[in-house]
């Protein structure tokens, strides 16, 4: 069971059995002394905060809003939306590839995603491509269990079951 803390609370469901888990991140904004606001030139730039003390700087992308309201060394939530996905993907692989006694040295992922329009018209995440590089010691994987590696982590990844997204893997 995992420590108590403020942002995140585990309990177990008594009657299914069920663990069901509550993760929150604190998100904070503050307008800037020189910025007017209802002009819409403000800076989107704000801070991802979470339970284990980490601060992320986050901003909108720069695709959507321009320089110099955006931050583009700030992590924007179309990229932490993409990076969600694979680092889920990438955990479930790795506890499912070390109960096989695969030996995993390394495991890079440089996922993509496509943010389009979708049927109903409106700007959506069409596609995420996860195109995992693994380097393996000792005896590898066959193809056959790497594929079957990769589909059991993509049907498991509680990220990629809550979302409508195509996510496609591509182990490299």
């Amino acid at each position: 069971m995992p420590s108590h803390c403020a942002l995140t609370r585990l309990w177990v469901g008594m009657a299914a059995g069920a663990i069901v888990a509550e993760y929150t991140a604190t998100v904070k904004w503050a307008r800037q002394p020189n910025e007017v606001f209802t002009d819409n030139r403000y800076s989107r730039a704000h801070q991802w905060e979470f339970d284990g003390g980490v601060t992320v700087p986050a901003s909108s992308s720069p695709h959507v809003v321009k320089l110099p309201l955006s931050n583009p060394n700030a992590v924007d939530p179309e990229e932490a939306f993409v990076a969600s996905l694979a680092s889920c993907h990438m955990l479930f692989f790795l506890s499912f590839a070390a109960s096989k006694k695969f030996l995993i040295e390394s495991y890079v992922d440089q996922a993509v995603g496509t943010l389009g329009r979708n049927a109903e018209g409106r700007q959506a995440m069409l596609k995420v491509v996860l195109r995992p590089a693994i380097a393996f010691s000792g005896t590898p994987p066959t193809a056959e269990e790497l594929a079957a590696l990769h589909d059991r982590a993509h049907h498991e990844c509680y990220i990629a079951n809550s979302v409508t997204t195509k996510v496609e893997v591509e182990p490299a």
